[in-house]
């Protein structure tokens, strides 16, 4: 006959047994008893980094992709060009659910296509930009271009906390390549708004190389967080799209870069950008 301290025991052990039985080889260890952070479990965001991507629309590509792309890096902020809403809300919900990263949204859609969106040709999903914060977002708001040129295009800007400071944060596409006229007066739109600001983050898709006159208003408002990139064409730009250019960037008011890094990735046609800031 066993003791009741010997039958405990071995009890214990057959539980432990049936449940590696179940679980399987591969679960981690201490997953049984909490020891490992379940799909879900919160997660830290880097204060200091904000990411910018174009993520590619219509493209075929998987929006729990994308999300995984984003929590690699868990940025304080991102902004989010070609964005479908009903893509950024998957994305945000993956984020969440699968990776811990809790993200506030604005959108700056400026149309409603359903040749970039899907939905239906009477109810086509909206198409613009979007930016997500850890922090919260206040006084957002959402301006068309003029002229868009060839297609609607548009800014929108929030205040939000990077690096522990407020500090509004600008989130644009510009209109496509061989419209530099257009998107000149593009920029003297956006470059009076973020002139306004002591500190700004200018975040997007500017469909122009460093050295493109149209960007000459940005570059004397802000820097590159790139330190190698500026206007003069002698610099050394880290190229930002499959096409060997840099057309997305990362301008900087009132902080300097710390660390600033470009990520090819197989679900776009623009590569991630994310960058470490700190104030001035």
């Amino acid at each position: 006959m066993l003791g009741r301290g010997t039958g405990a025991r071995l009890f214990a052990g057959a539980l432990v047994a049936v449940c590696m039985v179940l679980v399987g080889p591969s679960a981690p260890s201490g997953a049984l008893f909490g020891g490992a952070q379940p799909a879900g479990a919160a997660r830290d965001v880097v204060a200091n980094r904000v990411m910018t991507w174009n993520i590619c629309n219509p493209c075929e590509v998987s929006d729990v992709d994308r999300a995984a792309e984003i929590a690699a890096y868990a940025p304080q902020v991102i902004g989010l060009q070609e964005a479908c809403v009903r893509d950024v809300e998957r994305i945000r919900e993956y984020l969440e659910n699968l990776h811990g990263l809790a993200y506030h949204v604005e959108y700056g859609s400026v149309l409603r296509k359903w040749g970039r969106c899907g939905g239906t040709p009477w109810n086509p999903g909206a198409f613009g930009q979007a930016i997500l914060s850890a922090a919260p977002m206040t006084d957002p708001v959402k301006v068309e271009y003029p002229d868009g040129g060839s297609e609607d295009r548009g800014y929108m800007a929030v205040t939000t906390t990077v690096a522990g400071l407020p500090v509004r944060v600008f989130n644009t596409h510009l209109a496509q390549r061989r419209q530099e006229v257009v998107r000149a007066d593009q920029t003297r739109v956006l470059a009076a708004e973020v002139a306004r600001h002591d500190r700004a983050i200018l975040l997007g898709d500017f469909n122009a190389v460093p050295d493109a006159p149209e960007l000459t208003g940005i570059w004397a408002l802000a820097t590159d967080a790139d330190p190698q990139c500026h206007p003069s064409p002698t610099g050394t730009c880290q190229p930002t799209t499959d096409w060997q250019s840099k057309f997305d960037y990362v301008f900087l008011r009132g902080f300097v870069p710390l660390r600033h890094r470009v990520h090819p990735t197989a679900y776009s046609d623009h590569h991630i950008l994310h960058t470490d800031v700190e104030p001035t």
